[in-house]
């Protein structure tokens, strides 16, 4: 039996005062370990504030996070913000790369905040996932002078630097091409398969939807949907699922 990466249980989320507006309704979840997971729904469901509560940017104004049985509610804010840069990697639709730092110096980042400076191993950590994502001729380039799906590669090998558990993904390709949607979710897929890497991802993309491993559905705030659909017909799938707009 897969060990339990991820588990939210009665997750409550509120926004505004003094009269708040509920966000979500009490969401329980459990994610296995190396488990990739696509979070649908229409917009303004919570999706992003789901992801970002587990992402631990957020804390939830009721229930508990477990990320590998640990209790992110027991941890201050600074032992919060070191377990989330050694634990998980975070992708968004823009790649929030800086665009002063070349690509490696990017990809480096996420060592740099707690190490001050990278040695040789760790640099060399940052080349060999520039190359498995094909960016290795562009190591040296400012990141602003590369196009939108290399960008986007360049962001993946950044989430990965400090080897996550769990890559939470909000909205991946919604910035890109067909071409480069594609590329991206394989390139996931293969670190997915290749590292047993969890994801979670949120999105809008149909495709992408139905070829993770599971879907999970949200509905104003609850979970109205959660199956797998290894092996299952997109074309019937689409009969059961809400849309996804």
């Amino acid at each position: 039996m897969a060990d339990t990466l991820l588990k939210a249980k009665a997750i409550i989320k509120e926004f505004g005062a003094p009269v708040p507006t509920r966000v979500l309704h009490g969401i329980d979840l459990s994610i296995e370990c190396g488990e990739f997971c696509a979070l649908i729904g229409n917009s303004g469901s919570g999706k992003s504030t789901l992801l970002n509560i587990i992402g631990a940017l957020d804390r939830p104004s009721g229930g508990q996070v477990f990320i590998e049985g640990i209790d992110l509610a027991g941890l201050t804010d600074d032992e919060l913000a070191f377990f989330r840069n050694q634990t998980m990697g975070f992708i968004f639709q823009f790649h929030f790369l800086l665009p002063q730092f070349t690509v490696l110096e990017n990809v480096l980042i996420p060592h740099l905040i707690y190490r001050g400076k990278a040695d040789k191993s760790a640099r060399d950590r940052a080349m060999y996932l520039l190359e498995q994502v094909g960016l290795l001729h562009r190591r040296d380039y400012k990141a602003n002078s590369i196009s939108g799906g290399e960008q986007q590669r360049a962001a993946i090998a950044r989430a990965l630097m400090n080897q996550p558990r769990l890559i939470l993904a909000d909205e991946p390709t919604g910035n890109l091409d067909s071409k480069n949607s594609a590329h991206i979710f394989n390139l996931m897929r293969k670190i997915n398969q290749e590292n047993q890497t969890t994801f979670l991802i949120v999105t809008h993309d149909r495709n992408m939807a139905f070829s993770a491993d599971r879907i999970i559905e949200l509905k104003d705030g609850l979970i109205v949907r959660d199956e797998c659909v290894c092996g299952q017909d997109p074309n019937q799938m689409l009969a059961v699922i809400e849309p996804l707009y």
